[in-house]
């Protein structure tokens, strides 16, 4: 691997990761020069990235202005939510047909991460633990159709919770107790009540009303 590409790929990583974690706020005009800067390297590879980044949707370019953080669309946490309820619920539903003492675990262990996390006010691991509990089930139904759509609204996901904790409009404590209460229904097989509390937990982070669920 070259130098340069290693360098383009290390400032494309750190660039997205400001994106989703919310540290580069949507509608922000930056410029190579800065991220260069405070990157250590030269324009080159960060130009790289900025083209990279702006073909995945993150990014629109200026020419001699900077690179503009796309905003999140105002629509978006709604449409998000609405997918990922299908995937979750769907999911939901498979594990209880096959058994969902597979997956009790690793969401317990999850839930022990999250009360650390939050103890610490580390928001930007929670953002991360918080779109892997729900993942975590999702994988454990075991269709790589369904995990590969669900990844693909990950990064999004992630972003609109960075962005709301950033903004002080999540109480962690809450999210924390609707997620033992998604485990508990989950494990306990209560499919409807898992889809009735999923509802309520994607429309109270997000702030949303969601029609027609």
């Amino acid at each position: 691997m070259s130098k340069t590409y290693s360098s383009a790929e290390h400032a494309y990583r750190e660039v997205k990761e400001r994106i989703l974690s919310g540290a580069l706020p949507g509608g922000e005009l930056i410029s190579e020069g800065e991220i260069a800067t405070a990157l250590g390297t030269s324009r080159t590879p960060v130009r790289e990235a900025f083209l990279r980044l702006e073909t995945e949707g993150w990014m629109r370019l200026y020419p001699k202005r900077g690179a503009l953080v796309v905003p999140i669309p105002p629509d978006e946490a709604e449409h998000v939510a609405h997918a990922r309820y299908v995937v979750e619920t769907a999911a939901v539903r498979t594990l209880v047909a096959t058994g969902p003492g597979a997956v009790e675990a690793s969401l317990r262990a999850s839930l022990d991460r999250q009360r650390v996390l939050a103890a610490g006010r580390d928001l930007d691991s929670f953002a991360v633990e918080d779109t892997d509990f729900h993942r975590s089930y999702v994988v454990a139904a075991g269709n790589p159709l369904l995990t590969g759509f669900y990844d693909s609204l990950r990064e999004r996901q992630r972003r609109m919770n960075s962005v709301a904790l950033r903004r002080g409009r999540l109480d962690i404590d809450r999210i924390i107790d609707q997620h033992v209460r998604l485990t508990e229904l989950l494990i306990g097989g209560d499919v409807d009540g898992f889809a009735t509390a999923l509802v309520e937990h994607l429309a109270g982070v997000h702030q949303l009303e969601l029609r027609g669920l």
